[in-house]
């Protein structure tokens, strides 16, 4: 589908559905493409459409092309197959928590549509890592559960104390350890209360440590899987720093940057006041300051962490400057809310030129 088309008509219908109700738009997209996960003629029509192969080795996976589908838009798999069939190199699941969990109240996600963007308070709803650990075994006939490589991002309960915080992620990461590619552990969610703490040089060196020994144990004689780090936007360089030295200490494969953000700056003002419900923003008003976090982090580390670059992609240049800026792959979601499954092949083809 053309941007053009994408904007002018299904776009709007989209956003008339449920009332203008962003999250029951989502769910219904969600609930067409696991449906048409499910027949594979679609899927090869979907291919032939969209499909681009410019291939990428970052922390030792091999991506078919360096675009991925962020975490949060599929956060269960339920519609797995259906994302590599519309171009993506790699597909992000979850955030997903060791105990289901419901999230916090509806209405949590709200669109700022002269801003391009999205705030939502989601709350990291998902139906927990067991169910999400036979979902994948159920796709493990083919002998991966993805032709792309898979990312699996990992975050705390809400029902779990801080002080419990490591053995909840350890209990994910031990039944998920065999279906992932790649591991992203989320400590900056700004919607589960108390998590970006763990984004502090101490906690994260505590909680890091024991998953990287755990990751060793798992993985016996082979190479243990890679892990990464999302970061969140809001914090200090000072913060930032101390966060990548915690990864560099321990050996951690990479570092996702950015989440949302809990700033509001550069919204069009009669996006204002709707702006100002509680929650993580995202899209545009974003695009600036990853740019600025993935440079930093480039800069901080001398390039020994390679980085996914996320935030405000909304066209193929936003993506070409996160790479200027360092970054090894992309990854899109409010940018295919508001652009269309066909931004993924426009930014393939754009890094491919």
């Amino acid at each position: 589908m053309g941007r053009v088309l994408y904007e002018r008509v299904a776009r709007p219908a989209l956003f008339r559905l449920s009332g203008g109700d962003a999250e029951a738009a989502h769910e219904w997209t969600l609930r067409r493409l696991q449906a048409l996960s499910r027949n594979p003629w679609a899927l090869a029509a979907l291919r032939r459409r969209f499909a681009l192969t410019e291939p990428r080795e970052v922390f030792g996976v091999r991506f078919p092309n360096p675009v991925g589908l962020a975490a949060g838009m599929d956060k269960d798999g339920a519609a797995l197959p259906a994302w590599p069939a519309l171009g993506f190199g790699f597909v992000e699941v979850g955030t997903v928590t060791w105990h289901p969990q419901p999230g916090n109240e509806r209405p949590r996600v709200f669109r700022l549509r002269s801003s391009e963007a999205v705030i939502n308070r989601m709350g990291f709803n998902n139906a927990g890592a067991k169910p999400l650990a036979q979902r994948l075994a159920a796709l493990r006939p083919a002998g991966s559960p993805l032709p792309v490589p898979l990312g699996i991002s990992l975050g705390k309960s809400k029902v779990t104390p801080l002080e419990e915080a490591v053995a909840d992620y350890l209990a994910s990461f031990r039944t998920l350890y065999p279906y992932g590619d790649y591991f992203a552990i989320n400590v900056s969610s700004p919607n589960t209360p108390g998590l970006r703490s763990l984004q502090d040089r101490a906690h994260l060196e505590d909680l890091l440590g024991a998953l990287r020994a755990e990751a060793a144990r798992l993985a016996g004689s082979d190479t243990p899987r890679p892990i990464l780090v999302k970061i969140g936007p809001d914090l200090t360089d000072a913060a930032i720093a101390g966060a990548l030295q915690a990864c560099l200490d321990h050996g951690v494969a990479g570092v996702i940057a950015t989440n949302t953000m809990l700033g509001r700056t550069g919204l069009a003002p009669r996006d204002i006041v709707r702006g100002e419900q509680a929650g993580g923003l995202s899209g545009r008003p974003l695009t600036a300051r990853a740019r600025e976090v993935v440079s930093f982090v480039d800069r901080e580390t001398g390039g020994r962490l390679p980085i996914i670059g996320v935030g405000g992609i909304l066209d193929p240049d936003d993506a070409l400057r996160l790479v200027d800026a360092g970054a090894s792959l992309v990854q899109l979601y409010t940018g295919l809310i508001y652009r269309g499954p066909g931004l993924v092949r426009q930014i393939v083809q754009a890094l491919g030129r």
